[in-house]
């Protein structure tokens, strides 16, 4: 296992940029990674991705000095064990409202003392094969990997507090589409309802000593989001798609 670039670069008090993406091939994750990127976030909710291809994907990262992070559909712990096993240094969970499942979460990602993640001779322990001995993995992994839950609706939003209190939690992740479907707009977040909802969450999570994350559309929006106290940002490569080719197609008029 690497170091935690993404995480080193927070605990500097620097903003971490990076993706999100359900694509399966590991080339998209070496472009991303030779951009700059500091993280690459596989979706593993909305992109049929299998433990073969979460490998590929995590080795292509590595290769370009991006941290490898996913979104895995369930707080399902052998699916994130899987995850973990091939190389991912953290995990954004959606859909997770209350106590209980963040907690287990915790368990998923994280080696005991902490959390009850199993210990193979697996890719993300070098095979057993690797400098460290055991103990000093074991402690090793437990500093790097992240723990991320998202927060998608009011049930989180009203659940929150207690969950920033939930030890291993390192920050949260917020997804403004679905926040906004949950308080009944269908047409995206843009209503100050929302807003005010979201800066009620960001403030809520400063308060506790966690990061949050959250996802931009261009330079100005992550900006924006900079001064209200991100850590850490994502646009998804279908953005980048269609913000550069409407721009090139832009000639063609």
């Amino acid at each position: 296992m690497k170091e935690n670039k993404l995480k080193k670069r927070i605990e500097e008090n620097k903003v971490g940029f990076g993706v999100i993406s359900p694509t399966i091939d590991p080339t998209i994750c070496e472009y991303i990674g030779l951009l700059g990127m500091d993280f690459y976030m596989i979706d593993g909710e909305h992109g049929a991705i299998t433990a073969s291809d979460i490998t590929n994907m995590v080795r292509a990262c590595e290769l370009r000095d991006t941290t490898p992070l996913a979104r895995i559909r369930s707080v399902d712990t052998k699916l994130i064990l899987q995850y973990m096993d091939a190389g991912v240094m953290g995990v954004m969970m959606p859909t997770i409202d209350n106590v209980d499942d963040v907690k287990k979460l915790v368990e998923a990602v994280k080696y005991p003392p902490i959390g009850k993640r199993g210990l193979g001779p697996v890719r993300a322990a070098d095979y057993m094969q690797g400098p460290m001995s055991q103990a000093e993995y074991v402690k090793f992994a437990n500093k790097q990997t992240l723990v991320l839950p998202q927060i998608e609706t009011m049930e989180c939003v009203k659940n929150l507090p207690e969950l920033c209190k939930i030890d291993g939690v390192d920050g949260f992740i917020i997804g403004p589409r679905d926040l906004a479907m949950s308080m009944g707009y269908y047409d995206g977040p843009g209503h100050d309802e929302v807003k005010k909802v979201l800066d009620k969450i960001f403030a809520t999570i400063l308060e506790s000593g966690k990061w949050f994350g959250t996802v931009a559309g261009n330079a100005a929006q992550a900006e924006g989001l900079i001064e209200k106290g991100a850590s850490f940002i994502m646009n998804s490569v279908q953005g980048f798609i269609k913000v550069s080719g409407n721009a090139f197609l832009e000639a063609r008029k």
